[in-house]
């Protein structure tokens, strides 16, 4: 498997996600819909890393290079050559199916698409695409600890 992950929504655990993602030495593209979104979720990883340095659990440089590793984007084309792509939106079933059906186009073959999803049946939102199995996803947010 190749080491390029993208995330779908820059909220606490799109961008927590990212984070440990980037900090593993995973290339991520972290993707959301409006730019103030990313801004907030970047800020917020920038953020974290910060604390780590401070406290003495991260080398500086490791995080700036974990830094380096994310992109953000507010295009869904950008996720297109991701191995792994995890949509972490809140819990709203339409949402996740419009974001299914158009990764399930613009995903390369063989890419992993999977869910963050807390409440919902991930066979309810795999439903809408090609796929053959669902996955999800479950984490708990890094700046949480």
């Amino acid at each position: 498997m190749g080491r390029k992950l993208a995330v779908i929504g820059a909220g606490l655990m799109g961008s927590g996600i990212a984070q440990v993602s980037a900090q593993a030495g995973w290339d991520v593209v972290l993707r959301d819909v409006t730019d103030a979104a990313l801004t907030r979720g970047t800020d917020g990883i920038k953020a974290s890393y910060d604390r780590f340095v401070a406290k003495g659990t991260l080398d500086a440089a490791d995080a700036e290079a974990a830094l380096g590793r994310i992109t953000a984007t507010t295009e869904l084309e950008a996720v297109a050559d991701a191995d792994v792509i995890v949509e972490a939106v809140f819990e709203n079933l339409d949402v996740k199916h419009e974001i299914f059906r158009s990764l399930d186009k613009v995903a390369k073959d063989g890419a992993v698409l999977a869910s963050n999803t807390s409440a919902i049946p991930i066979t309810k939102i795999a439903a809408v695409t090609a796929r053959p199995r669902p996955s999800s996803a479950p984490t708990s947010s890094p700046r949480s600890r």
